[in-house]
């Protein structure tokens, strides 16, 4: 493991499955972006490019820094809100 993956493994993520606090809006747009650069800013990696073109969103294990509504700014294609209470990311101190 590299040490940012030892890092994350130190947290914990609550899933919530009902609502998921990430969208991607359209995805077309995702599939003709040219640059797709979420699959490569995520610090958590919950994007990834697939064989196709396509865009593939996994939102467990978010950081919720916010760092794809940024990056997807020629777009504008990320839904992002924040986790309701009690899911989201658990980030252990110490």
């Amino acid at each position: 493991m590299s040490k940012i993956e030892e890092k994350l493994f130190q947290d914990r993520y609550r899933v919530d499955a009902d609502r998921p606090h990430i969208q991607i809006k359209d995805a077309e747009i995702c599939a003709r972006c040219r640059n797709q650069q979420c699959t490569v800013c995520c610090p958590a990696g919950c994007y990834s490019r697939e064989a196709d073109g396509s865009v593939a969103l996994a939102t467990d294990g978010c950081l919720e820094c916010g760092t794809c509504r940024i990056i997807c700014d020629e777009h504008r294609n990320v839904a992002w809100e924040w986790p309701r209470g009690g899911f989201g990311i658990l980030f252990k101190f110490g």
